[in-house]
């Protein structure tokens, strides 16, 4: 399939100043976790980025994760990603909402499997994923991201945080920017934590 005809299928995918590589954006209105945390006080959604700044500011944007969420349902949605992630070395699933049920889960897997030579990260708060990580493909790394700012979660083999100190994550210290950071996207390590924003 030609990335042409992928992108009516699937929508374009997303090319974010800070990362290495292209990644997918769904609408964060639509979040299944994250829109009940979006009412806790204290917890990183109630501060989601994806709900302000450019996600908000441009209709377009908005207007285009509403199509990727839609194209969920067509048949062609594994070979249409396939044919638009295969060429990128460094893939992130969902710079802006979550997985939305375990058929999403499963496509995405599927697409992981299909682009073997790229390496994958995607950052969830779905908790009931914990249940599917053995048939994780290898070059899929997921990370799972606790509700509250400040709490740490080492049960799942990979995890991520948000910390209003002392983040390992180098990008406010460079331009916004990963650089030669590859850490979210590699499995030997264990927790990345990221300041507020």
């Amino acid at each position: 399939m030609k990335v042409k005809d992928a992108k009516e299928i699937t929508g374009s995918l997303t090319r974010t100043s800070k990362m290495p590589g292209l990644s997918y954006s769904l609408p964060a209105w639509e979040c299944k976790t994250g829109s009940k945390l979006r009412k806790v006080k204290g917890s990183v959604c109630a501060s989601c980025y994806a709900l302000k700044g450019n996600y908000t500011r441009y209709k377009a944007i908005k207007a285009a994760q509403y199509v990727r969420l839609k194209s969920l349902q067509d048949a062609r949605w594994i070979e249409a990603m396939t044919a638009q992630v295969k060429r990128s070395t460094y893939f992130r699933w969902h710079d802006a909402g979550d997985v939305q049920d375990l058929d999403h889960l499963n496509k995405i897997y599927e697409v992981c499997r299909q682009t073997p030579d790229t390496k994958h990260w995607m950052p969830t708060r779905e908790a009931w994923i914990k249940d599917h990580l053995n048939s994780k493909p290898a070059n899929l790394v997921i990370r799972f991201s606790p509700p509250m700012i400040g709490q740490e979660n080492t049960t799942w083999p990979n995890s991520s945080m948000v910390v209003t100190e002392g983040a390992s994550c180098p990008a406010p210290s460079q331009g916004g920017k990963c650089g030669s950071c590859r850490q979210c996207w590699n499995p030997a390590v264990k927790v990345v934590s990221y300041g507020k924003h």
